[in-house]
C-alpha cells in the first residue's frame, strides 16, 4: 500500500502542517495484507449467536404461525359402495336437501373423497355426508 504524504514549506504555520500523512495514519496505524483473511473476535461471535437467537425467537412468536383447532366442523359420514351403473349425480341427488343445488352436492362428495373429477367405478367406496 503507498501513502501520500504532504510536507509543509520551512515557516508553514501549525495548521498547514497537521495536514501531513495520509495512509497508514487513517488505519489506525494498522493495514492488512491484501490476501489476509479476516478473524471473527469472541466479542463478534456473541453478537451473531445473539442475533440469531434473536431471529429465531421472533421467528417463532410471529402471529401467524400454525395453530390446532377452530377447523370445520365434524360432519357425520357413511360409507357407500358403488354399484354398477351409479353416478356420483345419482348418489348427490339422493343426499341433497330439499332445495339444495345437487352440483354443490357433487362438488362436496369430490372434495369429502379427495377425488380427481365425478368419475366412479363400480365396488369404489365413498364417503358420503349424512343428514
Amino acid at each position: 500500500m503507498t501513502a501520500m504524504t504532504w510536507e509543509a514549506p520551512i515557516g508553514a504555520g501549525p495548521a498547514q502542517r497537521a495536514a501531513a500523512p495520509i495512509g497508514r495514519a487513517m488505519l489506525g496505524g494498522r493495514s492488512r495484507p491484501s490476501g489476509a483473511q479476516l478473524r471473527l473476535t469472541r466479542r463478534g461471535r456473541v453478537v451473531l449467536a445473539v442475533l440469531a437467537l434473536l431471529v429465531v425467537g421472533l421467528w417463532t412468536m410471529r402471529p401467524d404461525g400454525a395453530a390446532a383447532g377452530g377447523g370445520a366442523e365434524a360432519v357425520p359420514v357413511a360409507v357407500v359402495t358403488i354399484s354398477p351403473g351409479q353416478t356420483l349425480w345419482g348418489i348427490a341427488a339422493g343426499v341433497a336437501a330439499p332445495g339444495q343445488d345437487v352440483r354443490d352436492v357433487v362438488a362436496e362428495l369430490i372434495s369429502l373423497n379427495g377425488l380427481a373429477s365425478s368419475q366412479v367405478r363400480a365396488g369404489q367406496q365413498i364417503l358420503v355426508p349424512q343428514d
